[in-house]
């Protein structure tokens, strides 16, 4: 998967710092790959949308 400037584990997990919690985003970028589809992608754009306007975002 190529990076890019949202996915599943950014708009699902809140910002860590330590290895617990890149531990955690690990297991959403891997549920990711596992489930990769077009439903899911629409999802990770609605919610990051939802974050921008909602002022949630770090």
């Amino acid at each position: 998967m190529k990076p890019g400037i949202t996915g599943w584990a950014q708009v699902n997990y809140p910002y860590g710092s330590n290895l617990d919690d890149t531990q955690r985003k690990l297991e959403y970028d891997l549920y990711y790959i596992r489930h990769f589809s077009f439903v899911l992608d629409a999802s990770i754009v609605l919610k990051t949308i939802h974050i921008m306007l909602g002022g949630k975002g770090r």
